[in-house]
């Protein structure tokens, strides 16, 4: 049997994260398929240079209109519904908004869709969202749209969710929302994480790690007053709307790393984790990545006990959970953290099972599993 063409879909390829990553352990299994997406940037996107990505007609925005796609979600629709991709036996969605929304053009084409969440602004996060859209000074205009904007686009998500085949969750979180909100089955093959990049330190530094776009969501605010309070060290890496906001609130044992994209270099943060203390996630995400690379440099994790992470860290074992987004459970964590002891070695060995190695054979049985489906007589 013939192999099948494969392309893959990303919502944008604009700042590095999880989901990019996800896209690149994609092509690592599937070298030979393009990338699609709706806007790309290539002097943000390094690792994507020599790869073959193919944009959608929002490409040719002016760049300003470009920089703000993500104000414009039916634009987006719009955009992936009208890609071609007749060409192709296997379309692989890497989606955390619309990336879903390409067509099938054959009955014989195959939708796999590998999902980081439903769309959180629509569905499960709509309330928090609302509160603080993370627009700065445009969130009074966001918030007063939002009421009349999201019910169409909920409802095109819904339709373009019907007409996926296989759904692939990131998380246990992240599956039970695709069945709440999309009423489908789906599997769980969680993220890759590259944990060969570290090497955990025996001893360990007398600082803690925070990391991620700052942004209202994240609550990086929780880390850095936490640490404030106890009068610990914290190394904050990264950059986003409330950074400014972050350094008016820090005391003297907290400081920054920035670049000039906007996050900390994989360098910084791999030197960093190794001999860190500890890191602090204060936020709920689907998954949450850096909480396995985290364990794969020796450093137990200090996580709010939702979402994606209750997948990573068990309380006790490989870091501590709280339970509440404040301070003082931040700062009660971090102190229950300092009177257990955590072996680095066998931190490691639980990130190995998070090891891109596993999602690139699970994703290849998945496609050649669906594949052969469809070339039964």
């Amino acid at each position: 049997m013939a192999a099948p063409k494969i392309a893959i879909v990303a919502d944008w390829l604009t700042n590095m994260g999880g989901a990019e990553e996800v896209v690149l352990a994609l092509h690592e299994a599937f070298p030979e398929a393009p990338i699609y997406t709706s806007t790309y940037t290539p002097e943000t996107m390094p690792r994507f240079n020599n790869l073959d990505v193919r944009t959608t007609k929002l490409q040719n925005l002016p760049r300003a209109l470009r920089k703000l796609h993500k104000f414009f979600p039916m634009l987006r629709v719009r955009a992936f519904q009208e890609l071609d991709l007749s060409e192709f036996d296997i379309i692989i969605s890497s989606a955390s908004a619309e990336a879903k929304q390409i067509r099938k053009s054959r009955p014989d084409q195959v939708h796999i869709c590998y999902c980081h969440t439903p769309i959180r602004y629509y569905w499960s996060h709509y309330k928090e969202y609302k509160k603080d859209p993370g627009f700065g000074k445009l969130n009074l205009l966001v918030r007063a749209t939002m009421p009349f904007l999201v019910p169409p686009l909920k409802k095109a998500d819904y339709t373009a969710a019907q007409n996926v085949d296989v759904f692939i969750a990131n998380s246990a979180e992240v599956q039970k929302r695709i069945k709440t909100y999309y009423d489908k089955p789906s599997t769980i093959i969680h993220p890759p994480a590259d944990v060969n990049r570290f090497t955990p330190s025996r001893t360990r530094g007398d600082y803690y790690v925070a990391l991620g776009r700052q942004v209202p969501y994240k609550r990086i605010d929780l880390a850095v007053v936490a640490a404030t309070k106890l009068g610990v060290k914290l190394k904050v890496f990264g950059n986003g709307s409330a950074h400014n906001d972050l350094v008016s609130i820090a005391g003297p044992t907290v400081e920054f790393h920035t670049d000039r994209f906007g996050d900390a270099s994989d360098d910084a943060v791999t030197e960093a984790l190794n001999s860190a203390k500890g890191f602090i996630f204060p936020t709920e995400e689907d998954f949450g990545i850096v909480q396995v690379e985290a364990l794969a440099a020796g450093a137990p994790v200090i996580a709010y006990g939702k979402g994606g992470t209750l997948d990573i860290v068990q309380d006790g074992e490989s870091g501590v959970l709280f339970q509440e987004q404040t301070t003082d459970a931040v700062a009660a964590a971090i102190e229950k953290a300092e009177a257990l002891t955590f072996m680095p070695a066998t931190l490691q060995r639980k990130a190995k099972r998070f090891d891109k190695s596993l999602f690139i054979s699970k994703m290849r049985k998945i496609v050649s599993d669906e594949y052969s489906k469809k070339r039964r007589p």
